[in-house]
Protein backbone atom coordinates (compact mmCIF):
# COMPACT_ATOMS: atom_id res chain seq x y z
CA UNK A 1 0.00 0.00 0.00
CA UNK A 2 1.35 3.63 -0.71
CA UNK A 3 1.91 5.46 2.16
CA UNK A 4 1.02 9.28 2.75
CA UNK A 5 3.43 12.35 2.35
CA UNK A 6 1.20 14.63 3.90
CA UNK A 7 2.91 16.20 6.86
CA UNK A 8 6.37 15.30 5.89
CA UNK A 9 9.13 18.10 5.08
CA UNK A 10 11.04 18.07 1.44
CA UNK A 11 14.16 20.56 1.00
CA UNK A 12 14.72 20.92 -2.75
CA UNK A 13 17.42 22.66 -4.14
CA UNK A 14 17.42 24.47 -7.87
CA UNK A 15 14.02 25.21 -6.79
CA UNK A 16 13.30 28.23 -8.37
CA UNK A 17 12.43 26.75 -11.72
CA UNK A 18 12.01 23.78 -13.69
CA UNK A 19 12.44 20.96 -12.23
CA UNK A 20 12.66 22.19 -8.89
CA UNK A 21 9.83 24.45 -8.96
CA UNK A 22 7.58 21.67 -10.18
CA UNK A 23 9.05 19.21 -7.44
CA UNK A 24 7.97 21.78 -4.55
CA UNK A 25 4.36 21.99 -6.16
CA UNK A 26 3.52 18.17 -6.17
CA UNK A 27 5.11 18.06 -3.28
CA UNK A 28 2.83 21.19 -1.60
CA UNK A 29 0.18 19.23 -3.43
CA UNK A 30 0.52 16.09 -1.32
CA UNK A 31 0.37 17.92 1.83
CA UNK A 32 4.37 18.42 2.03
CA UNK A 33 5.76 20.84 3.49
CA UNK A 34 8.78 22.68 1.60
CA UNK A 35 11.53 24.14 1.94
CA UNK A 36 13.19 25.92 -0.85
CA UNK A 37 16.89 26.46 -2.06
CA UNK A 38 18.99 28.46 -5.14
CA UNK A 39 20.56 31.62 -5.38
CA UNK A 40 18.19 33.77 -6.44
CA UNK A 41 15.47 34.93 -3.24
CA UNK A 42 12.88 36.90 -5.09
CA UNK A 43 12.27 34.23 -7.27
CA UNK A 44 12.36 31.31 -4.61
CA UNK A 45 9.89 33.71 -3.08
CA UNK A 46 7.22 32.93 -5.88
CA UNK A 47 7.16 29.92 -5.64
CA UNK A 48 7.06 29.28 -2.03
CA UNK A 49 4.11 31.61 -2.21
CA UNK A 50 2.35 29.56 -4.87
CA UNK A 51 2.99 26.55 -2.51
CA UNK A 52 2.07 28.58 0.42
CA UNK A 53 -1.55 28.67 -1.68
CA UNK A 54 -1.94 24.89 -1.36
CA UNK A 55 -2.37 24.86 1.89
CA UNK A 56 1.34 23.74 3.09
CA UNK A 57 4.27 25.96 5.19
CA UNK A 58 7.35 26.62 2.48
CA UNK A 59 10.68 28.78 3.41
CA UNK A 60 13.41 30.08 1.10
CA UNK A 61 16.93 29.78 1.75
CA UNK A 62 19.24 31.74 -0.58
CA UNK A 63 22.66 29.76 -1.03
CA UNK A 64 25.43 29.18 -4.13
CA UNK A 65 25.45 24.89 -3.08
CA UNK A 66 28.95 24.78 -4.41
CA UNK A 67 29.89 27.11 -0.48
CA UNK A 68 29.49 24.68 2.35
CA UNK A 69 29.38 27.62 4.54
CA UNK A 70 26.42 29.08 2.84
CA UNK A 71 24.58 25.60 2.39
CA UNK A 72 24.77 24.85 6.02
CA UNK A 73 23.87 28.45 6.73
CA UNK A 74 20.88 27.74 4.52
CA UNK A 75 20.21 24.35 5.64
CA UNK A 76 19.92 25.72 9.60
CA UNK A 77 17.53 28.34 8.30
CA UNK A 78 14.70 25.91 6.71
CA UNK A 79 15.46 23.57 9.79
CA UNK A 80 14.41 26.38 12.18
CA UNK A 81 11.53 27.58 9.79
CA UNK A 82 10.25 23.90 8.85
CA UNK A 83 11.85 21.20 11.18
CA UNK A 84 14.24 18.67 10.35
CA UNK A 85 13.77 17.41 6.57
CA UNK A 86 12.23 14.04 5.90
CA UNK A 87 13.29 14.57 2.04
CA UNK A 88 15.93 15.82 -0.03
CA UNK A 89 16.00 16.26 -3.28
CA UNK A 90 19.02 17.39 -4.86
CA UNK A 91 18.46 18.93 -8.16
CA UNK A 92 20.57 21.81 -8.93
CA UNK A 93 22.93 21.48 -11.30
CA UNK A 94 24.15 23.55 -14.16
CA UNK A 95 25.51 21.93 -18.15
CA UNK A 96 28.56 23.04 -19.47
CA UNK A 97 29.20 21.46 -23.69
CA UNK A 98 31.90 21.74 -25.58
CA UNK A 99 34.87 20.37 -27.12
CA UNK A 100 37.38 19.15 -24.69
CA UNK A 101 40.19 21.35 -25.23
CA UNK A 102 37.64 24.46 -25.59
CA UNK A 103 35.74 24.31 -22.77
CA UNK A 104 37.53 27.07 -19.61
CA UNK A 105 38.86 25.14 -16.96
CA UNK A 106 37.43 27.17 -14.84
CA UNK A 107 33.60 26.60 -16.57
CA UNK A 108 35.30 22.72 -16.32
CA UNK A 109 35.74 23.20 -12.35
CA UNK A 110 32.30 24.91 -11.86
CA UNK A 111 30.46 21.93 -13.21
CA UNK A 112 31.66 20.07 -10.60
CA UNK A 113 31.52 22.40 -7.57
CA UNK A 114 28.26 22.97 -8.27
CA UNK A 115 26.81 19.50 -9.72
CA UNK A 116 29.38 17.21 -7.50
CA UNK A 117 30.39 19.02 -4.49
CA UNK A 118 26.77 20.84 -4.56
CA UNK A 119 25.60 17.82 -4.21
CA UNK A 120 27.81 16.19 -1.37
CA UNK A 121 27.56 19.28 0.47
CA UNK A 122 23.36 19.67 0.77
CA UNK A 123 23.32 16.06 1.35
CA UNK A 124 26.18 16.20 4.13
CA UNK A 125 24.39 19.22 5.98
CA UNK A 126 21.20 16.97 5.71
CA UNK A 127 21.72 13.28 6.15
CA UNK A 128 22.36 13.75 10.09
CA UNK A 129 18.28 14.64 10.37
CA UNK A 130 17.30 11.92 8.27
CA UNK A 131 20.01 9.29 10.39
CA UNK A 132 18.62 10.76 13.60
CA UNK A 133 14.99 10.18 12.25
CA UNK A 134 15.89 6.60 10.82
CA UNK A 135 14.07 6.88 7.93
CA UNK A 136 14.18 9.33 5.01
CA UNK A 137 14.50 9.73 1.51
CA UNK A 138 17.25 11.63 -1.01
CA UNK A 139 16.61 11.79 -4.27
CA UNK A 140 19.50 13.19 -6.66
CA UNK A 141 19.06 14.11 -9.93
CA UNK A 142 21.33 13.20 -12.75
CA UNK A 143 20.92 12.95 -15.78
CA UNK A 144 21.47 9.76 -19.05
CA UNK A 145 24.57 11.93 -19.65
CA UNK A 146 25.55 10.10 -16.05
CA UNK A 147 25.40 6.95 -18.00
CA UNK A 148 26.77 7.53 -21.28
CA UNK A 149 28.85 9.63 -22.74
CA UNK A 150 28.62 12.08 -25.31
CA UNK A 151 30.64 14.13 -27.70
CA UNK A 152 31.38 17.55 -26.33
CA UNK A 153 30.10 16.56 -22.86
CA UNK A 154 33.03 15.77 -20.84
CA UNK A 155 32.68 18.44 -18.49
CA UNK A 156 28.66 17.89 -17.82
CA UNK A 157 29.38 13.53 -18.09
CA UNK A 158 31.96 13.67 -15.64
CA UNK A 159 29.99 15.68 -13.19
CA UNK A 160 27.08 13.38 -13.82
CA UNK A 161 28.61 9.80 -13.68
CA UNK A 162 30.77 11.19 -10.33
CA UNK A 163 27.06 11.99 -9.17
CA UNK A 164 25.56 8.05 -9.72
CA UNK A 165 28.79 6.58 -7.92
CA UNK A 166 28.60 9.34 -5.07
CA UNK A 167 24.45 8.01 -4.75
CA UNK A 168 25.09 4.08 -5.31
CA UNK A 169 27.62 4.21 -2.55
CA UNK A 170 25.61 6.54 -0.55
CA UNK A 171 22.66 4.45 -0.93
CA UNK A 172 24.44 0.78 0.35
CA UNK A 173 25.81 3.27 3.45
CA UNK A 174 22.89 4.39 4.98
CA UNK A 175 19.71 1.65 4.36
CA UNK A 176 20.49 0.59 7.82
CA UNK A 177 18.59 3.47 8.79
CA UNK A 178 15.90 2.52 6.34
CA UNK A 179 16.71 5.72 4.26
CA UNK A 180 16.53 5.63 0.50
CA UNK A 181 18.56 7.20 -1.56
CA UNK A 182 17.58 6.65 -5.52
CA UNK A 183 19.16 8.52 -8.42
CA UNK A 184 16.88 10.15 -11.94
CA UNK A 185 18.44 10.25 -14.62
CA UNK A 186 16.08 11.91 -17.58
CA UNK A 187 16.65 13.36 -21.41
CA UNK A 188 16.05 16.03 -22.37
CA UNK A 189 13.81 17.87 -20.52
CA UNK A 190 12.20 21.45 -21.36
CA UNK A 191 13.99 23.71 -19.06
CA UNK A 192 16.40 26.67 -19.50
CA UNK A 193 19.20 24.39 -18.58
CA UNK A 194 18.29 22.27 -21.88
CA UNK A 195 16.96 25.33 -24.36
CA UNK A 196 18.95 28.32 -22.54
CA UNK A 197 17.55 31.31 -23.63
CA UNK A 198 15.71 29.45 -26.46
CA UNK A 199 13.18 27.71 -24.28
CA UNK A 200 10.17 30.04 -25.14
CA UNK A 201 11.02 29.76 -28.98
CA UNK A 202 11.57 26.14 -29.00
CA UNK A 203 8.65 23.28 -29.71
CA UNK A 204 9.16 21.69 -26.47
CA UNK A 205 5.84 20.42 -25.85
CA UNK A 206 7.14 17.02 -27.55
CA UNK A 207 10.18 16.67 -24.92
CA UNK A 208 9.64 15.71 -21.48
CA UNK A 209 8.52 18.15 -19.13
CA UNK A 210 9.20 19.44 -15.77
CA UNK A 211 5.93 18.14 -14.22
CA UNK A 212 6.74 14.56 -15.30
CA UNK A 213 9.66 14.28 -13.61
CA UNK A 214 7.85 16.01 -10.38
CA UNK A 215 4.93 13.48 -10.64
CA UNK A 216 7.66 10.39 -11.24
CA UNK A 217 9.33 11.10 -8.24
CA UNK A 218 6.48 12.02 -6.36
CA UNK A 219 4.95 7.80 -7.21
CA UNK A 220 8.33 7.14 -6.02
CA UNK A 221 8.30 8.46 -2.98
CA UNK A 222 4.95 6.72 -2.20
CA UNK A 223 6.48 3.43 -2.19
CA UNK A 224 5.86 1.37 0.61
CA UNK A 225 9.10 2.28 2.95
CA UNK A 226 9.98 -1.72 2.48
CA UNK A 227 10.77 -0.99 -1.45
CA UNK A 228 12.09 1.78 -3.60
CA UNK A 229 13.77 2.07 -6.78
CA UNK A 230 17.83 2.92 -6.73
CA UNK A 231 17.96 4.49 -10.54
CA UNK A 232 15.40 5.08 -12.66
CA UNK A 233 16.06 6.79 -16.86
CA UNK A 234 13.16 8.73 -17.87
CA UNK A 235 12.92 8.89 -22.29
CA UNK A 236 10.47 11.11 -24.30
CA UNK A 237 8.15 9.00 -26.41
CA UNK A 238 8.79 10.65 -29.32
CA UNK A 239 10.59 13.89 -29.21
CA UNK A 240 11.93 13.69 -33.17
Amino acid sequence: MAQSLKGKTAYITGAARGIGKATALELSREGVHVGLLARTESTLEKVAEEARELGVNASVAVADIADMEQVEQAVDKLEQDLGKADILINNAGIGMYGAFLEIDPADWKRTFEVNVFGTYHVTRAVLPHLIEKNQGDIINISSSSGLKGTAKSTAYSGSKFAVQGMTEALMQEVRKHNIRVMTLNPSLVATDLSFGDKLDEADTEKYMQPEDLAEHMVSQLKLHPRIFIKQSLQWATNPF
